[in-house]
């Protein structure tokens, strides 16, 4: 199945690194116009480059965190793009602890990002998507459908953008479509970082991340990237409200 989005416009954010990046990269080997959200300027600028620049590739930098810097990104890419077409809502932060390792700054941070950020995208994009009759994808996780211990607080993250999910498709339909895609473990920085080389025993706790999954491995950012693009697509132009898992059957029981 051969997808083309030639002349479509998408923004992404969170896309200078792990799935979103690889998002932008799908979206732009199918013919789209990409504008690519980092957090601050200088990141932005250099995840741009690195994926080589080039005139469809457009700059929106700002923290997700905040409901004005969402208003601004997504204006900016608005402009940039001349409308809109998909929203993917990538950004994303994780922290793991127990219950008594997280304080109220913890929480707000993992919330904004995750939750009040992907929120407050999508209000800002409701009119150029209306007009395009364009869609939204949004990142939860495996962990937003089941709970994990020491995760907490990301799964009432991402347990609130899997419910929100399907309140947007409902609320927002037949004009808008809305779908989440539920990774399990991926292979990015973000897993790597804050997962694997904070662990006491590292090569352990990879072990016990492939070993997670029914398929016995870590997935890939490309193989998210595909099932994004997918939904975004006009082969899913029936699917909405949809938690679509992708995780090597860690949430089949």
């Amino acid at each position: 199945m051969q997808i083309d989005f030639t002349g479509k416009r998408v923004l992404v954010t969170g896309g200078t690194r792990g799935i979103g990046r690889a998002a932008v990269k799908s979206f732009l080997e199918a013919g789209a116009l990409v504008a690519v959200n980092g957090r601050t300027t200088e990141s932005t600028a250099s995840g741009t480059a690195a994926l080589g620049g080039g005139d469809r590739v457009f700059a929106a930098p700002g923290d997700i965190s905040k409901a004005a810097d969402c208003e601004n990104v997504v204006n900016t890419a608005v402009e940039m793009l001349g409308g809109l077409d998909v929203l993917v809502n990538s950004a994303g932060v994780a922290q793991s602890g127990i219950i008594e390792d997280f304080d109220e700054a913890a929480w707000d941070r993992t919330l904004d990002v995750n939750l009040k950020g992907t929120f407050f995208c999508v209000r800002a994009a409701l009119v150029a998507l209306r007009e395009s009759k364009g869609n939204i994808v949004n990142l939860a996780s495996d962990a937003g459908l089941i709970g994990d211990p020491r995760l907490t607080v990301y799964c009432a993250s991402k347990g609130g953008v899997v419910n929100m999910t399907r309140a947007m498709a409902l609320e927002l339909a037949p004009d808008v479509r809305v779908n989440c895609v539920c990774p399990g473990f991926i292979d990015t920085d973000m897993v790597r970082r804050d997962g694997i080389e904070k662990a006491d025993d590292p090569a352990a706790e990879e072990q016990a991340l492939i070993d997670y999954a029914a398929l016995k491995r870590i997935g890939t950012p490309g193989e998210i990237a595909s099932a994004i693009v997918y939904l975004a697509s006009n082969e899913a132009r029936f699917v909405t409200g949809a938690a679509f898992q992708i995780d090597g059957g860690s949430t089949a029981g």
